[in-house]
């Protein structure tokens, strides 16, 4: 299959903390709808999709870019912000609220982080072996 970029949105700044997960999820949705995933696979783009711009407003003042990927097996999820931290996994707590985002992004992708003068670029990609599907 040949890549094809699904879904792209570069943020203007006044609007780049302004990007909801669910306007990204619908972006994503609305951009993969004729690859036909398997409703799993579908649900484990949209769940890493969710958790990335969650993050990217929780801990970075928002998202300034939102990247889906399609082709050879694969899609590719790119949220760019203005942090220059890289995400942790936090220490496994389970009594404790949130915290288990970036985990579950890493248990259903293979990640990327890369720190850049502006931000970072945060790509997570999920094939057939991440997802644990055959």
């Amino acid at each position: 299959m040949e890549q094809s970029t699904v879904s792209d949105q570069l943020l203007p700044e006044s609007l780049g903390a302004g990007l909801s997960c669910a306007e990204a999820r619908d972006s994503a949705r609305e951009g993969l709808a004729g690859l036909n995933l398997p409703p799993a696979e579908m649900d484990n783009v949209l769940t890493v999709v969710t958790e990335m711009v969650s993050n990217a407003s929780r801990h970075a003042g928002g998202a300034t870019a939102f990247h889906v990927t399609a082709g050879a097996g694969a899609v590719t999820v790119e949220v760019s912000d203005r942090s220059t931290s890289a995400p942790r996994i936090q220490p496994w707590a389970p009594d404790e609220p949130g915290g288990f985002g970036w985990r579950l992004v890493n248990q259903l992708a293979t990640t990327d982080v890369h720190i850049h003068r502006d931000g970072k670029t945060i790509t997570a990609t999920l094939t057939a072996a991440t997802t644990g599907r055959p």
